[in-house]
């Protein structure tokens, strides 16, 4: 976990998570994405920006963002080596990416295209491992 943020008014606190893949980075959002998570989001564009590998971000679990997310989808989507992937945006998430015009850059998916279940040496974990999560 890269870091988490504190909840207001009995919401759920924010969380970032980056998970390095052999083929690509995913980035999982919950919670509140806001300026409480403000330095763990710089920290988490850098870890997926120095991974190089193309980028998705599992938002289906945000129950707030304000311009704090926001930048951070179009930090990460101008850094990608390929379009950005957004994972399943609730309705707020999708309203902010369509109002901001980040949804350009980015492209959405309902689906889960899966993690990248193999390690970073392109060594197939299979059944006992997963991803390389960055603490």
């Amino acid at each position: 976990m890269v870091g988490a943020g504190h909840g207001t008014d009995g919401e759920e606190p924010g969380s970032v998570h980056v998970i390095l893949g052999s083929r690509k980075t995913r980035v999982v959002l919950t919670g509140e994405v806001d300026a409480e998570l403000g330095q763990d989001l710089l920290e988490a564009s850098a870890d997926a920006e120095s991974a190089g590998r193309p980028v998705e971000v599992d938002v289906r679990n945000v129950t707030f963002m304000d311009s704090t997310g926001v930048a951070f989808l179009a930090r990460l989507a101008s850094r990608s080596p390929s379009k950005l992937v957004l994972i399943r945006p609730p309705d707020l998430v999708r309203f902010l990416i369509q109002v901001t015009s980040i949804n350009q850059v980015l492209r959405v998916v309902e689906e889960d295209p899966g993690i990248d279940h193999t390690l970073p040496d392109g060594s197939d974990d299979g059944p006992r491992g997963g991803p390389d999560l960055v603490a």
